[in-house]
């Protein structure tokens, strides 16, 4: 009976032993509203070009390097003469253009600082289905100054390839991608970091996008392991189709758009949208249900800011290529499919 006592008293022992170094396991991990906090100070929030309905002119970014390398999505907002990049504590920096990734639909921004808080990207394996996350972004552009971006809760609900389109134009990023179960398809959000519960980066909020099959909003993250590749083929300048340098540059007259019979607002401005004023009757623009007053945001997916860049874009086409165009309408983006075209100097 002593013995069995004893042993017992033992056993006690040991399992309060090993539960008081479990509950200071727990008490060391931070909190959620730490790792949130700790990840917030390495989210940007960037303002640029937009503010047409439909068109915001803000989203987010995610520091990757202490010397100022931001990360974030390829959109019109960084079709702004200057980009404004706000810190977590209410710094802000007059961001460039480093280049981009058009077949991640990746930007990389730099700002001028040093010793900035930063995530590391790496070429890590998927976290498993399951994991809980936070969602880190400027969704709706509610934070201002110093104010923190917000946060949101959910977990990996799959890992799988990305089939998406905006409006009736199919993304080019085919790779992998985490669905999540929180809604984080919001204006702001695209460029927003995804970490788990202790903070380490899980990937980037994308676009907002439909899936190809259902039209229903995704709610995504591009794997950090795809942002470090895109990331290190921008800095070392391979990555495919260079820094779009061919839709942004201004050098000469380009391709005319009445050729395809639709013709462009003047340049009353430095960077005059790209508004079309009129469409010719019976021609491609036409046909393809372009109207006047339609704003062309992007020429074959890569996005232009003016009158210049749309005539440069699609001086880029070769004779015979397929002219799309997005534009945006009443609030909503619409794609039209002009067909080939035609060469310089002949109208069709």
């Amino acid at each position: 009976m002593i013995r069995h006592l004893i042993i017992a008293v033992f056993v006690g022992i040991l399992a309060c032993g090993s539960w008081l170094a479990g509950d200071a396991g727990r008490a060391s991990a931070a909190s959620p509203q730490e790792t949130i906090a700790g990840a917030a100070r390495k989210v940007v929030k960037i303002h640029g070009a937009g503010g047409v309905r439909g068109l915001e002119s803000y989203q987010t970014g995610i520091l990757v390097s202490p010397t100022g390398h931001i990360v974030t999505v390829l959109s019109t907002v960084l079709d702004a003469e200057e980009l404004d990049c706000v810190l977590d504590d209410g710094r802000r920096y007059r961001a460039s253009l480093h280049g981009v990734d058009p077949q991640r639909e990746l930007a990389v921004l730099s700002i001028e600082a040093e010793e900035l808080p930063a995530f590391t990207l790496a070429a890590v394996d998927p976290v498993p289905i399951g994991t809980r996350i936070f969602a880190l972004s400027n969704l709706f552009g509610v934070a201002l100054g110093d104010e923190r971006v917000s946060a949101q809760h959910g977990v990996v609900s799959a890992f799988i390839p990305l089939e998406a389109r905006r409006g009736s134009y199919e993304v080019p990023y085919r790779g992998d991608v985490y669905i999540l179960d929180c809604t984080t398809n919001n204006p702001g959000s695209p460029g927003g970091a995804v970490v788990d519960w202790r903070g380490r980066l899980v990937g980037m909020l994308g676009k907002e996008l439909r899936a190809s099959g259902s039209g229903i909003w995704l709610n995504y993250a591009i794997p950090v392991a795809s942002l470090a590749s895109g990331y290190t083929e921008i800095i070392s300048g391979t990555a495919s189709a260079g820094s779009d340098s061919s839709v942004n540059d201004t050098t000469g007259p380009g391709f005319d758009p009445a050729m395809l019979g639709l013709v462009l607002v003047p340049d009353l401005l430095d960077r005059t949208p790209p508004f079309i004023e009129t469409v010719a009757a019976d021609s491609p623009a036409a046909r393809s249900g372009l109207r006047a007053d339609d704003l062309v945001i992007a020429v074959g997916g890569r996005s232009v800011a003016s009158r210049a860049a749309v005539q440069q874009a699609l001086s880029a086409l070769a004779e015979g290529d397929v002219v799309q165009l997005s534009v945006v309408r009443d609030g909503a983006i619409v794609e039209c499919t002009l067909g080939p075209r035609p060469a310089a100097g002949r109208k069709r």
